[in-house]
């Protein structure tokens, strides 16, 4: 009899029932499609009606499907086809957890490869804002329940602009095992371990406290496994934050050079003014010509002014700088206020408790490397623009 027939029965009978025999029980019945034409098994005798398909309501419970058979010569067979399919590409055996290669499965190198190492990507890390010198990154270990085993990861950072030529300039790499856990880095790069939702996953972060303001800067990443494969690149490109400003030093400097500048400006003074705005930053110098047009511009603008009791040849020196600026901060330069505050951002500092041996090729896995992790904090200073003074 069909499942649905005796559902169907089953339904009949309560409606009919004075006793109420299934009290408590709602059955519905619902068709969703029908068997193919082509499954004899599917029709019902004496009825050229086929049978609606059977529909999977809900999983109680998940298990691998060769423990459905029933001879374990078969069984067992099944099993690992299924494991080898799975973890090691139907190219080998799994043995614990780890793949034994067939003799087909080698690389033009020589390596085993019937364990894909898979790619690792590269992220910036959610609980940490981005800013004129820091920014926080983060990636997911890949290194498989079965298979392959991660050694170590190699993270590659480099600035890019138009005066860099990118296929010369390689940036500097850095090694999480060899570099970073170990201590050997700077004090501007630190290194992370957490976990994710799942304590099984580990979550690796470097966190680059150094970085150029208004940089464009691109890192990349991937992952070496224990016979020294490497995985694909996983690449992120950002632009650092804009340079900080102090917007009321900048509005005081731009008094003091209208001052300099008004009436008779002698030698004394116009070498105050120059080194003055010599000084300044030229993000700086950027915000006090801001300032000084916009309080000052009816007795003549910042540059024809500067020429003017300055001189060319210095207003040229001073004026120049103001080329270093992109066209992205230009804008936000030109702000009706800037305000600056400092956050206190968290971050892990991890270091390795192990010692790897000195001048060789040392190929440990890096998930069972043992670490001392501590959490520590950075202050990051930040600008924010506006047309209006914020609270």
């Amino acid at each position: 009899m069909p499942f649905i027939t005796y559902l169907s029965g089953l339904l009949t009978a309560q409606m009919l029932s004075d006793d109420q025999l299934i009290s408590g029980v709602e059955i519905r019945c619902e068709e969703k499609g029908r068997c193919p034409a082509t499954c004899h098994l599917c029709r019902r005798p004496g009825k050229e009606q086929l049978s609606p398909t059977p529909v999977l309501l809900e999983i109680s419970r998940v298990v691998p499907l060769y423990t459905l058979i029933q001879d374990n010569g078969t069984k067992e067979a099944f099993r690992s086809a299924l494991m080898s399919s799975y973890w090691c590409s139907g190219k080998g055996d799994v043995i614990d957890d780890w793949c034994r290669c067939d003799l087909s499965a080698f690389d033009a190198s020589g390596l085993p490869s019937c364990s894909p190492l898979p790619q690792p990507v590269l992220r910036l890390s959610p609980t940490v804002e981005p800013s004129s010198t820091v920014v926080s990154l983060e990636w997911v270990d890949v290194q498989p329940a079965i298979g392959t085993k991660v050694s170590d990861y190699i993270l590659q950072h480099k600035k890019v602009d138009e005066y860099t030529d990118t296929d010369l300039y390689t940036g500097e790499f850095l090694s999480f095992a060899d570099d970073l856990l170990s201590g050997l880095g700077t004090s501007c790069v630190a290194a992370g371990r957490s976990h994710g939702e799942v304590p099984e996953v580990s979550i690796y972060s470097v966190i680059f406290k150094c970085l150029e303001p208004d940089g464009l800067y691109k890192f990349t990443l991937y992952a070496v496994d224990t016979r020294g494969r490497h995985s694909e690149l996983s690449t992120v490109t950002l632009r650092t934050a804009c340079p900080l400003v102090d917007d009321n030093k900048a509005e005081e400097i731009a008094d003091k050079i209208y001052n300099l500048y008004n009436g008779y400006t002698s030698g004394k003074e116009q070498q105050t003014a120059y080194n003055m705005l010599m000084e300044v930053s030229a993000s700086m110098l950027f915000r006090v010509q801001h300032h000084y047009n916009s309080h000052y511009e009816k007795f003549g603008d910042f540059v024809w002014r500067s020429e003017d009791e300055l001189g060319p040849r210095k207003a040229h020196l001073i004026l120049r700088r103001l080329e270093r600026v992109s066209t992205h901060c230009s804008s936000l330069l030109r702000s009706a206020y800037i305000q600056s505050r400092v956050d206190t951002v968290p971050y892990l500092f991890c270091r390795s408790e192990e010692v790897r041996p000195a001048g060789m090729v040392w190929y440990s896995i890096l998930k069972d490397t043992r670490i001392t992790c501590e959490e520590k904090m950075v202050s990051v200073a930040r600008n924010t623009y506006g047309e209006s003074k914020g609270r």
